[in-house]
């Protein structure tokens, strides 16, 4: 007998996020299913070493349109990549992996450190994030929650 296999929740293409063990409560994600990583807006990067283990400190902006608010971020690094973004740019980036919660999904990610200041969303959540969890309707947004305005 064949088990019927749940249906996926759905997301829309931009969702209210939280990353609890950075600290930040709420961001505003867009779901980039064109991506295959992740990526955080960061800056102020400040790599470091504890313990024989490689961290990052950096600071974020967690809101669009609003530099005032600031949360300053600690990470363990697990590697470092080149990334090429959507206009073909390649840029060495760090990595590190922390707990998404997205709706009443919570799991761990790999997520890319960049400057994002110009762009619209301050992060971007990748299909390798995604898989196998959610289905995107990309003409619905924040369909797994009420917009937030507090970081």
């Amino acid at each position: 007998m064949l088990k019927k296999k749940k249906p996926l929740d759905t997301v829309g293409w931009r969702e209210w996020v939280s990353l609890p063990e950075l600290g930040i409560n709420n961001i505003k994600a867009k779901i980039d299913t064109g991506a295959r990583t992740s990526a955080l807006h960061a800056f102020a990067l400040l790599p470091f070493e504890e313990n024989g283990q490689p961290k990052i400190r950096f600071d974020i902006h967690p809101l669009q349109r609003n530099t005032d608010t600031i949360i300053t971020c600690i990470a363990d690094v697990i590697d470092k990549r080149w990334v090429a973004d959507s206009g073909g740019h390649r840029e060495e980036r760090f990595v590190i992996q922390t707990p998404i919660i997205v709706g009443t999904e919570t799991w761990p990610i790999e997520i890319t450190l960049t400057e994002r200041d110009t762009m619209l969303f301050r992060m971007l959540l990748g299909r390798s994030a995604l898989k196998r969890r959610f289905t995107v309707n990309p003409g619905r947004s924040f369909v797994t929650t009420t917009p937030k305005v507090k970081p």
